[in-house]
């Protein structure tokens, strides 16, 4: 999420990929850093057991609205407060 974070603020359009398992710590996080309106992308838990063709899928999972996010058809945060100093 520190990426995330540094490369919007930035003026960077970023797509922050999470699995279910861990949106609401995503969420928490951004929260507290000062950059709730960053929205993660969310694929499907879990990611690490998989083989390369389930990884494979979970990609494309992701693929159309990381697509969005990096040619700005989906709303970011630019025009939010700026976040806390990441460090």
């Amino acid at each position: 999420m520190h990426d995330a974070m540094s490369l919007e603020a930035s003026g960077v359009p970023t797509a922050a990929i999470v699995t279910s398992e861990f949106l609401q710590e995503a969420r928490l996080q951004l929260e507290a850093l000062g950059m709730p309106g960053l929205r993660p992308v969310v694929i499907t838990h879990p990611l690490s057991t998989l083989n390369h063709e389930q990884i494979a899928r979970r990609a494309a999972e992701a693929a159309p609205q990381v697509r969005r996010i990096w040619l700005g058809e989906e709303p970011g945060v630019r025009g939010l407060a700026r976040p806390a100093r990441i460090s």
